[in-house]
């Protein structure tokens, strides 16, 4: 049996923890819109068409913004398409997911739902067909409040007060050839420079988003973010971060993968602070990490991905990936390196929210379900609050092909100081056998008859195991027992598991 052991010390702040790295992420594509949260057939389906049931778990989920309408599928988008009477909206050819868009849920929609979920709007421009002009005025439609013609034609077509947005994309992964309109960072950072002064003379106080790199496996990768950077800092609050991972075999690479996460955000902070130096700046740019997730991408690409010139459906079934048991556990440890970069990382976005890549599956006229993943995002949502804190960690370690040495015990800790709750995240990534951890938390100085320790597992013995419509509730958060000698916390975490433990 492995033994590792944390020391929690409330003084060693991380940095406060932005409420914005627990959004996520809708784009046109495949059911995610359409069958997903959409469905004016559904038993469940309000009187605006969105599936009841999908809004309950999207609140349990705790999702704070959702980016939109993409991804992909914004780089050939024209919003204006979207707005307006539903019956004169025109079908168009999606490029990037090779479907049919029907328009039928739009701007206005999307926030009407919004508003059910309680979630902010992050918005993405076009920045791969399109340009300055389109993007000034999708502002001046959005934000704008009134007596001019595009924000008089918000209010015809039933907005009154303006979508106030304040976070905005400036584009999507334009460094990757997959993009409609992809570029040279030389050619995107002017763009985007000149796209985000634009915007600021309309309303200085947005947050504007810069692309960074679509993966850090990507050839351009740190030139890229430089590049784009030395045109856009002075513009610009965020640069982007996407990556998703997979089990391809490589069962403790896989595990690891949270420290090739840590490895991007290091190198993208390291790479934007040299461009602040660089500039003499005393602006701060922080990590927008915008869509991060398990993607069984192989899969798609060898499998289900859509061809053909007359072969064009209508929010057909992409991207639905099956989440098990190790899906999640890394999944958690993807929020455990997150909330380690809380200083910098200040948003993020799970890419996606319902049926693609997502925590949320549904079926048409049938039930919907929780994924393996929504456990750990739902629990660390809920409770990883106000600062992280980082932790002395002894951990022995495992040999890994891609990374090397790797700790088989990683963790974070937050305390809600509103609510003076600590949380406890933590990840054994012990293949063959469990883990005894032992947490010291004798500097808190909180700790006495009257006050509660619990924790929480995700883990099981078949690493497999998947939450399906015919079995939806096969995996779960089970209870963990805790053992306590004084300020002395002792929790065993089986092999391959996720655990939250709440003190307070």
């Amino acid at each position: 049996m492995n033994k590792a052991t944390i020391s929690l010390r409330p003084d060693a702040v991380i940095g406060s923890i932005n409420p914005r790295i627990y959004g996520s992420f809708i784009e046109h594509l495949g059911r995610a819109v359409y069958d997903g949260i959409y469905e004016p057939t559904h038993p469940s389906a309000d009187s605006d068409g969105f599936r009841k049931d999908v809004i309950e778990l999207v609140k349990e989920l705790g999702v704070s913004a959702i980016r939109y309408p993409g991804g992909n599928f914004v780089s050939g988008f024209k919003w204006e398409d979207s707005v307006g009477p539903r019956d004169e909206r025109p079908r168009r050819l999606d490029l990037a997911w090779h479907s049919t868009e029907t328009n039928e849920i739009g701007l206005h929609e999307f926030q009407t739902w919004l508003d059910k979920v309680g979630s902010e709007l992050m918005l993405a421009i076009n920045l791969g067909t399109r340009g300055v002009s389109e993007a000034l005025e999708l502002l001046e439609y959005a934000n704008h409040r009134g007596g001019t013609s595009l924000a008089e034609q918000r209010i015809a077509n039933g907005r009154t007060e303006p979508f106030g947005v304040r976070m905005w994309c400036l584009g999507n992964e334009m460094d990757g050839p997959w993009q409609v309109g992809h570029s040279s960072a030389d050619a995107y950072g002017a763009l985007a420079a000149k796209t985000a002064q634009a915007m600021k003379m309309v309303d200085p106080d947005l947050e504007l988003v810069v692309c960074g790199s679509s993966s850090s496996s990507m050839p351009t990768f740190g030139e890229w973010e430089r590049v784009t950077l030395t045109h856009a800092y002075d513009d610009v609050e965020y640069i982007s971060c996407h990556a998703y991972y997979e089990n391809t075999g490589d069962l403790g690479s896989f595990l690891a993968s949270g420290v090739d996460m840590d490895r991007f955000i290091q190198n993208v902070v390291a790479t934007a602070d040299h461009v602040k130096a660089v500039r003499g700046s005393s602006k701060t740019i922080n990590v927008s990490f915008d869509e991060w997730n398990i993607w069984y991408n192989t899969r798609f690409e060898q499998v289900d991905r859509i061809a053909g010139i007359d072969n064009w459906p209508v929010a057909p079934r992409l991207l639905e990936d099956v989440y098990t048991v190790s899906d999640a556990v890394v999944f958690g440890s993807l929020l455990i390196t997150l909330l380690k970069h809380a200083d910098r990382v200040t948003s993020a976005s799970l890419a996606q929210l319902v049926n693609v890549i997502a925590p949320i599956m549904t079926e048409p006229d049938g039930p919907a379900w929780r994924q393996t993943t929504f456990f750990p995002f739902a629990a660390t949502s809920a409770h990883a609050r106000g600062v992280a804190l980082d932790l002395d960690i002894v951990s022995p370690t495992y040999s890994t092909t891609r990374f090397g040495d790797v700790a088989i015990v990683d963790a974070i800790a937050t305390h809600d100081t509103e609510a003076d709750r600590y949380a406890i995240y933590a990840v054994n990534r012990a293949v063959d056998s469990p883990t005894e951890l032992t947490i010291d938390l004798t500097e808190l100085g909180i700790l006495d008859s009257a006050s509660t320790v619990t924790a929480r597992v995700l883990a099981d013995d078949d690493l497999d195991a998947a939450n399906t419509r015919e079995v939806p509730e096969r995996v779960r958060l089970a209870d963990l027992p805790v053992t306590r000698d004084g300020a002395i916390v002792r929790i065993m975490l089986p092999a391959v598991s996720w655990a939250e433990l709440l003190i307070g």
